[in-house]
């Protein structure tokens, strides 16, 4: 088992079949842009030590190759939803948090929550939010390190609102210079919506180019 030192991680080829890279650490700003840049990311039970995750292969989304279906696309053109960026940050997380709970349990932990809310103070961390009139109804947050976003969590309280947020945030990101969208495990909803699987050594070899 590797552990982290002072921020310092082991190389993401040493992770394990599952992806498991290390364990221990903190979630301080300086551990948290270490990890990323080396597309590692926390993912672990509150009652757990703190988990390092690099898995391979790695679902990520180019922004020029995100698909939208015809149905998509007629919500697209409803204008059902509206959109905004960095507005609702820390209702964004806690909706993530809420939702996770009331179904299925939650890996966003307030030691999380604070953890990220720290880095969107200081610049690193985004959200998206979809709105339906006056209430927010999807979205999701993730890092940003270069021209790479690291998806993180979503949530969705209306149909299509969390496809609708990430295919407003392709356009976004080809307007921002943004090459890359880390989804980090395969979902046949993000696969619907472009994302493909590349091989942790391709994954690194694009961090090294956009970061």
């Amino acid at each position: 088992m590797h552990f982290v030192f002072d921020g310092i991680f082991p190389h993401p080829e040493l992770a394990d079949e599952d992806g498991l890279l290390a364990v221990g650490g903190d979630l301080l700003p300086q551990t948290l842009i270490n990890a990323y840049s080396i597309g590692a990311y926390p993912w672990f039970n509150e009652e757990d030590p703190i988990l390092w995750w690099n898995p391979d292969p790695r679902l990520v989304l180019f922004p020029s190759e995100v698909k939208v279906s015809k149905s998509m696309k007629q919500v697209l053109k409803k204008g059902v939803f509206s959109y905004t960026i960095n507005q609702q940050f820390e209702e964004l997380i806690q909706q993530c948090r809420d939702v996770r709970l009331l179904y299925e349990g939650t890996w966003i932990s307030p030691e999380i929550v604070e953890a990220y809310t720290r880095m969107h103070h200081l610049g690193f961390a985004h959200s998206v939010e979809v709105w339906e009139g006056d209430e927010l109804v999807g979205g999701f947050y993730g890092m940003q390190l270069g021209k790479v976003f690291f998806g993180e969590s979503m949530f969705s309280k209306r149909s299509n609102a969390s496809k609708a947020a990430l295919i407003y945030f392709c356009l976004h990101a080809m307007q921002e210079g943004i090459e890359l969208i880390d989804c980090q495990q395969s979902t046949s909803h993000l696969m619907s919506l472009g994302a493909r699987e590349i091989s942790r050594k391709e994954f690194l070899r694009l961090l090294s180019l956009y970061i």
